[in-house]
């Protein structure tokens, strides 16, 4: 008899968890409500902060590489044997002489050619990067060039689909062709198949062609910067076919940079920096947002918490004559325990995926919202799974904490001082 009654006891503990849930829809309804919001605004928050955070990064790399090659020392010294040939190699040198220079890569095939070897290189352009003036009649525009290979300039910033006017591929086709940010054009009044005047440091002018305008959202580029095929771009800087004073590398994951960095160190005599090094700012202020959207989520379910905690303080205080009872009746401490934690974790569960749910639906919302800056057409939103699946454990553990301390004060209950009185 007493096996029978030991089968069913986690039945009847079921059964009395409901009967308290049920007596009191009310307070129920509360604590459901405060587990509901606290994972809804988890969702939400972290969600958003996602989609800002994504948005930015959006727009950073899109003319931002993962990493940037230069030389920008005073001076360097360098011997391109030791450099870029493996120590296995026989090399018959005479007269050995170290090649001394100020600016600029001077070997950017060579470079470039390293670069490819790397598993983790996704891809690669040369950049020639120079200060000139625009001029269209009487205007005089102070701004740069950007000598670039349109094809991997476009693979690796997708700068072709920000052309408005006009075709990227064209600085393919016309060498004598410059595309023009929307809003140099505008400040030149030049428009498709106008010509332009450029006038560089050393006192060289020639006249380009438009044969595109682009807008990339930045307005700092988009107001004084042009592109010129790099071929033309080094003949008009008088440079050698092999020239570059950039060379943009992206990587398969662009936070793993410290590996490819450390490795060319040692190999290429220039300057190899990392997006994180030379954009501080723009990491330190997304993990400032993702810290503050987890630190309000997890501080809105912690007064949840409390919440939950006050409710059930106040049940066991209401049911204490009973929880004597059902001492006096051979329940023991961890039968009321678990019948409370029961309590708890249906109030965690349920209130896990409604808020969930109510999440997905504020965030989805919010998606809706016009918002039309910088190439956004509303506000932005981004789900990550973990997101969802941290938001359910969090609320569910967060209500089994804030039940378990009075289930635990309830399950140490003396009966008969309680019957007693």
């Amino acid at each position: 008899m007493q096996q029978q009654t030991k089968i069913k006891k986690p039945t009847v503990n079921r059964q009395i968890a409901w009967t308290h849930l049920s007596s009191k829809p009310g307070q129920t309804l509360v604590a459901l409500l405060g587990v509901t919001f606290g994972v809804s605004m988890y969702i939400f928050m972290n969600s958003f902060m996602n989609g800002v955070n994504q948005a930015q990064d959006d727009l950073a790399f899109s003319t931002l590489a993962h990493v940037r090659i230069y030389n920008d020392d005073d001076k360097r010294s360098y011997n391109p044997a030791e450099s870029f040939f493996d120590a296995g190699t026989l090399l018959n040198i005479r007269n050995k002489k170290s090649l001394q220079y100020t600016d600029g890569i001077k070997n950017t095939s060579q470079v470039m050619a390293t670069l490819e070897k790397q598993p983790e290189v996704t891809g690669i352009t040369p950049q020639l990067n120079f200060s000139v003036f625009f001029r269209n009649g009487s205007k005089k525009i102070n701004g740069s060039i950007s000598g670039v290979q349109p094809a991997s300039e476009n693979q690796l910033f997708g700068i072709g689909s920000k052309v408005i006017a006009g075709s990227w591929k064209q600085l393919d086709v016309q060498k004598s062709g410059i595309i023009l940010g929307k809003l140099l054009a505008e400040k030149l009044n030049v428009s498709l198949n106008d010509n332009v005047n450029v006038l560089n440091s050393d006192g060289v002018s020639k006249n380009y062609t438009v044969v595109g305008i682009v807008e990339t959202s930045v307005k700092e580029i988009d107001k004084s910067r042009a592109y010129l095929n790099i071929a033309t771009a080094r003949q008009f800087q008088g440079k050698n076919f092999d020239y570059s004073s950039d060379i943009q590398v992206n990587l398969r994951d662009r936070d793993q940079t410290a590996s490819l960095v450390s490795q060319l160190k040692s190999t290429v005599p220039y300057q190899v920096e990392s997006w994180q090094t030379a954009n501080q700012q723009l990491l330190a202020a997304s993990q400032l947002r993702s810290i503050i959207a987890v630190t309000v989520s997890l501080t809105i379910l912690l007064v949840a918490g409390f919440g939950i905690y006050n409710i059930m303080n106040m049940t066991i205080n209401e049911k204490i004559r009973e929880i004597a009872i059902l001492k006096a009746m051979g329940f023991s401490g961890g039968d009321i325990l678990s019948i409370f934690l029961a309590q708890a974790a249906v109030i965690g569960v349920v209130g896990a995926i409604t808020g969930v749910l109510l999440g997905l639906g504020i965030s989805s919302a919010v998606n809706l919202v016009p918002f039309k800056i910088a190439g956004l057409t509303t506000l932005p939103i981004s789900y990550i799974p973990a997101d969802f699946v941290s938001a359910i454990v969090f609320g569910i553990a967060t209500t089994l904490f804030a039940g378990y301390l009075p289930a635990r004060k309830a399950s140490k209950i003396d009966p008969v001082v309680i019957i007693r009185g």
